[in-house]
C-alpha cells in the first residue's frame, strides 16, 4: 500500500470496523462504499495531504504550498483537493477505508468530532519531542480550537472573527459616510444602515448566510449561546438568544434588507454581496482573496456591538494527523505538518489575502487591501473591539444540520422564531445529552 493507503489496525487496535462503529455512533457519517478496501495512490515516502478549495484563487494557493512543500522535504507533494461542501464526507469515507492523506485539514467545528472518536491522533508527544518546534507562536485562539480535553489534535494555519464587509462605493454613491474604522457599530445604528441603504430598487442594506453559523456572532453580542454552560440543553429559548435571533429575522422578513431568498440552497451572502448592489456583508476574512476582485470600493470594520458588545465567533482551521499514520509515515506526517505550518508557508497564505494566518510570526503578510485589515489581528489581540471563540459540540455537525432544517422556515417567513425555537429545542437537547456521552468516551479512550 502507498504512503496514502494508511489502514485501521496497529498497536492502538484501531480496526476499520471498530471506527465505522464509532464513527456511526457519534453520526453525520456516510459508509456507503467505505469499506472498498486499498486503492492505488501516490508511491510510498509521498507527502500526501488533503483540503478544501472551492474557486481557482484558493487552488492556486494550494499549488503554491505544495511546491513549498517538495522545496522543504525534497519529496513528492500529492494534494487532494475537494469542493468546501463536499469535504467532510469525503473525509469521513477515506478515513473510515484507510485511504486518508498523511495530513488532513480541519476547519474547527470538526475537531471535537474527530478528536472524541479518536480518528485523529493526539499531538502533544510529538510537539514535546521536537525542540524546532513553537507552539507560542501561535495565536491562543487557535490553540484552543485545536484541542479537546485539553489534549492537542490538530496545528492550526489559520484564525481569524467574522467581520463586516462594506461597499465604499455605494455608501459614497448614497451620502453616506463609512463606518468608524475600529469601533463597533450598535445593533440600532446598523439597523437603521441597513434600512437607509435598502431604499433604491434591487439595492440591500444587508447579506448574511440564513444558517446558524452566521447567526452564532449575533448570538454571543447579545450575551447567549447555542448551549448552556453545562453544554448538556439547548440555550436558543434563552432571552439572550432569542432577542438576537429576532433582531437578525426580522432584518430578512420585516425590514426586508435583505436579498430576497430564492434557493436556500444556493444563496449565497458573497455572491450578493460581489454583485455590488448590498452596503454591508457579514464573513470572515477569509473571503478576502474572493473579494479582491469585485468591481467596487471596499473595506472592513468591526462586527456590530450588541447588549454583550461585539462578540462574533472566532473561527480557524488545522491540519492534523490520522490515527492510522504509523512508522515511518507518521514521521514524514509530523515533518509534512510542520511545514504546511510554518512562517514560510502561512505568508504564501496570508499574502494572497486566503485568511489571516494562524502564526503570530506570518501575521505581517496577511496586509491590505483592503485598507483596515489589521483589524483582524488587532481584535485576535484584543486591543479592539472583540471576538467569542466558536463553541461547538462534538456532534456539531448533527446540531448544524438540525438547525438548518427548521431555522430557514423563520428566515423566509413561514414560521415564527418562537415556534421555530420551541420546535427545535426538544431535538437539540436530545443532542447535548449524545455530546455528553461523546466527551465521556472521547476523555476514556
Amino acid at each position: 500500500m502507498s504512503a496514502a493507503t494508511n489502514t485501521f489496525t496497529g498497536s492502538q487496535g484501531i480496526s476499520r470496523r471498530s471506527l465505522l462503529r464509532g464513527a456511526a455512533a457519534f453520526g453525520g457519517l456516510t459508509a456507503a462504499g467505505a469499506l472498498a478496501g486499498c486503492s492505488s495512490g501516490p508511491p510510498d515516502g509521498t507527502a500526501t495531504w488533503s483540503m478544501w478549495s472551492s474557486s481557482p484563487e484558493e487552488g492556486q494557493v494550494w499549488a503554491d504550498f505544495g511546491a513549498h512543500v517538495e522545496e522543504r522535504l525534497g519529496v513528492r507533494s500529492a494534494s487532494q483537493l475537494t469542493p468546501s461542501d463536499g469535504y467532510v464526507t469525503k473525509l469521513d469515507l477515506q478515513l473510515v477505508s484507510g485511504t486518508a492523506s498523511l495530513v488532513t485539514a480541519l476547519n474547527g467545528w470538526l475537531i471535537p468530532t474527530y478528536a472524541a472518536r479518536g480518528a485523529h491522533r493526539e499531538l502533544d508527544d510529538l510537539i514535546a519531542a521536537d525542540p524546532e518546534f513553537d507552539p507560542e507562536d501561535f495565536y491562543p485562539d487557535i490553540r484552543a480550537i485545536s484541542s479537546f480535553d485539553d489534549r492537542t489534535f490538530a496545528i492550526g494555519f489559520d484564525v481569524a472573527p467574522t467581520v463586516l464587509y462594506y461597499n465604499k462605493t455605494l455608501l459614497a454613491e448614497n451620502g453616506v459616510e463609512p463606518p468608524h474604522p475600529t469601533e463597533p457599530m450598535s445593533w440600532e445604528t446598523f439597523r437603521e444602515l441597513a434600512i437607509q441603504l435598502s431604499g433604491p430598487e434591487n439595492q440591500y442594506g444587508f447579506t448574511c448566510a440564513p444558517s446558524i453559523d452566521d447567526l452564532v456572532s449575533w448570538i454571543y453580542s447579545a450575551g447567549g449561546n447555542v448551549m448552556n454552560e453545562r453544554e448538556d440543553a439547548s440555550a436558543l429559548d434563552a432571552p439572550e438568544a432569542m432577542e438576537a435571533l429576532h433582531y437578525v429575522i426580522d432584518l430578512f422578513v420585516r425590514d426586508r434588507v435583505t436579498p430576497p431568498i430564492s434557493n436556500l440552497v444556493t444563496v449565497s451572502s458573497l455572491g450578493s454581496f460581489l454583485d455590488g448592489n448590498v452596503a454591508f456583508m457579514q464573513n470572515g476574512p477569509w473571503q478576502v482573496v474572493n473579494v479582491r476582485g469585485a468591481s467596487f470600493e471596499w473595506d472592513i470594520v468591526p462586527f456590530p456591538a450588541g447588549p454583550a458588545g461585539s462578540k462574533p465567533r472566532v473561527s480557524g482551521s488545522s491540519f492534523a494527523i490520522p490515527a492510522a499514520v504509523r512508522g515511518d509515515d507518521l514521521e514524514l506526517a509530523w515533518e509534512l505538518l510542520k511545514v504546511l505550518t510554518s512562517t514560510d508557508a502561512l505568508n504564501i497564505y496570508a499574502r494572497a489575502g486566503r485568511n489571516n494566518p494562524a502564526r503570530l510570526s506570518a501575521g505581517s503578510a496577511f496586509a491590505p487591501p483592503p485598507e483596515n485589515l489589521s483589524l483582524v489581528q488587532r481584535i485576535l489581540a484584543g486591543e479592539v473591539a472583540g471576538g467569542h471563540p466558536f463553541d461547538v459540540t462534538t456532534n456539531w455537525n448533527q446540531v448544524r444540520q438540525l438547525l438548518g432544517q427548521d431555522l430557514p422556515r423563520a428566515f423566509l417567513g413561514q414560521r415564527g422564531v418562537a415556534e421555530t425555537i420551541d420546535g427545535l429545542t426538544p431535538r437539540l437537547n436530545v443532542l447535548m445529552r449524545q455530546h455528553q456521552d461523546h466527551i465521556r468516551a472521547g476523555v476514556s479512550r
